[in-house]
């Protein structure tokens, strides 16, 4: 935050507590004639996509410890991995698009694996992206409703 938005920032914050399920959810959201109990157990549950995002970022894409020694080059860094993070799901959109599913329920390491490979055999993205875009729709991740796993904190030092 900038000073300035700190001190636009309110004193105080009034809290709304919502029991869904087995789950107690605190919002700031504290109208419940705007944001009803569904509505935020719908966006509770959608939050585990940013989970799987964050971690293809940092995972997938090879982003879990940045490696330049000055602050800009980080910088860099953390803007390529964005840039290929934000292509790779484009690839997806327009495959899913292609075949007429949800851009979600595709993998996302496939894709970067079968991009890979494209790339490596010299495959231009013009010459063959209905076969490209087929081949990234046929590998489907599955549908798990309701599915919860902690984050765990596995940092283990590297040989």
């Amino acid at each position: 935050m900038t000073p300035e938005q700190y001190a636009q920032a309110p004193e105080e914050l009034r809290l709304r507590e919502v029991k869904v399920g087995y789950l107690v959810l605190v919002t700031t959201l504290v109208d419940h004639r705007r944001v009803g109990k569904d509505d935020l157990s719908a966006l509770y549950a959608r939050r585990w996509n940013v989970e799987l995002d964050l971690r293809n970022l940092k995972t997938t894409t090879g982003m879990d410890v940045l490696s330049c020694q000055t602050p800009e080059m980080n910088d860099k860094q953390l803007w390529v991995h964005l840039l290929a993070y934000n292509v790779i799901r484009l690839l997806m959109a327009q495959a899913a698009s292609n075949a007429d599913v949800d851009p979600r329920s595709l993998s996302f390491k496939h894709t970067v694996q079968l991009w890979t490979e494209w790339v490596a055999q010299g495959i231009s993205a013009t010459k063959g992206n209905q076969l490209l875009f087929t081949l990234i729709a046929q590998c489907k991740v599955g549908h798990r409703p309701g599915r919860i796993e902690p984050r765990k904190r596995k940092r283990r030092p590297k040989p």
